[in-house]
């Protein structure tokens, strides 16, 4: 029986996990449940579940429930605690991944701050990249993909990792047609149902870029062997080319529990109860070069991964800052990258050897950012 402390329980990803976790009671059982501040979705996870650790750790107090961020660090560090999900959203989830590790937990993970923002950090941990392979689990279609994959190829046969992106609402259109785009023709992915963040991430594809900044601290590869390509279908979701020229391809349909399951199981490939890809029934696999002039934040994120330090933190804090003001309708869509390439540029790359200079870093990075928007 394993034993889990889930971060981030009432979000999208933290009620897959339950899901899947609900289909194997004889494989698992909640210890913790640690919700953001949705009190009525955490109530009812406490009906099917009897954590000895609950609460929510985005409120502050509340007058029946445990609440606060030191629920997660808590929660991450239990002694009776196997594997820590950590789908906590936003840079917070960081500190809680470092606890768990530090703690030798197995982490399940789909924070993208932790990689993206700390991934020295978590190397500095955990310095040989087979424990890290083994005590980081991502939870995302595109890494748990590419992790499958690559099982028993070995690291120099590797001659690129490249993921896959929908090509989200805008595929094909110029950066003159994106002048004037809605909130809400932003938010309509042709092929998920995601949070607000993630889904305009995945219009500017800095979705994609993040994810190939996360890639390389998961498989140890350098941002020159890292690419993205457009797959309109998103039905394969990773490709390893190899260095004699064949590639090898990861199929699904797009469900979040696969990548759920496979973080939980170790080697095992359960049944998670996703529906079956037909290809006979499939008309087409598309691919598509990715448009950088376009869509430039590929291009940014690995010029950040290149500059190093900061640098990927900033460009998450950028992004996060840009996002939230598009969303509030102060900045147009194409203003997001536009700000995350200034930030970039004005606060550089500095070195970070810890979580207190990181979280400065960070800090800096947005303050550019905001400063950046408010002139708009």
């Amino acid at each position: 029986m394993r034993r889990i402390a889930l971060l981030g329980s009432t979000g999208s990803i933290g009620r897959q996990t339950l899901e899947v976790i609900e289909r194997f009671p004889d494989r698992f059982e909640v210890v913790a449940l640690v919700g953001g501040r949705d009190e009525a979705t955490l109530r009812a996870q406490l009906e099917h579940h009897s954590p000895a650790l609950f609460g929510l750790a985005a409120l502050e107090s509340h007058d029946e429930l445990r609440t606060g961020a030191a629920l997660l660090l808590e929660a991450a560090v239990a002694q009776e605690v196997d594997v820590v999900v950590n789908a906590v959203v936003g840079s917070r989830g960081l500190a809680a991944t470092l606890a768990a590790l530090s703690a030798g937990k197995i982490v399940a993970l789909a924070n993208k701050e932790s990689l993206v923002a700390g991934g020295a950090l978590i190397e500095k941990l955990l310095p040989d990249p087979f424990e890290r392979a083994q005590r980081l689990r991502p939870i995302d279609s595109e890494h748990a993909s590419m992790r499958q994959a690559l099982q028993g190829v070995r690291r120099d046969e590797i001659a690129r990792l490249i993921i896959t992106a929908s090509g989200g609402p805008f595929r094909g259109r110029t950066r003159a047609q994106l002048t004037d785009v809605t909130i809400d023709e932003a938010l309509a992915h042709p092929t998920w149902s995601m949070g607000n963040r993630i889904t305009i991430d995945s219009a500017t594809l800095v979705n994609k870029g993040l994810e190939l900044i996360e890639a390389h601290w998961l498989f140890d590869v350098p941002a020159a062997q890292l690419d993205a390509i457009v797959h309109p279908q998103s039905l394969v979701h990773a490709i390893v080319e190899l260095v004699d020229g064949s590639m090898l391809m990861q199929a699904a349909m797009p469900d979040m529990r696969l990548p759920i399951a496979a973080a939980l199981f170790d080697d095992e490939r359960p049944d998670a109860g996703i529906a079956r890809l037909d290809l006979a029934a499939t008309s087409e696999l598309r691919f598509e070069p990715v448009d950088h002039d376009t869509f430039p934040a590929v291009r940014l994120a690995m010029a950040a991964l290149d500059a190093g330090g900061s640098a990927p933190a900033a460009y998450n804090a950028a992004d996060e800052e840009a996002v939230a003001a598009f969303l509030e309708g102060r900045i147009g869509f194409l203003r997001i990258t536009e700000i995350i390439e200034a930030t970039l540029s004005e606060v550089g790359a500095e070195p970070v050897g810890t979580l207190p200079e990181l979280s400065e870093a960070e800090s800096r990075a947005r303050e550019v950012a905001r400063s950046l928007i408010d002139r708009t």
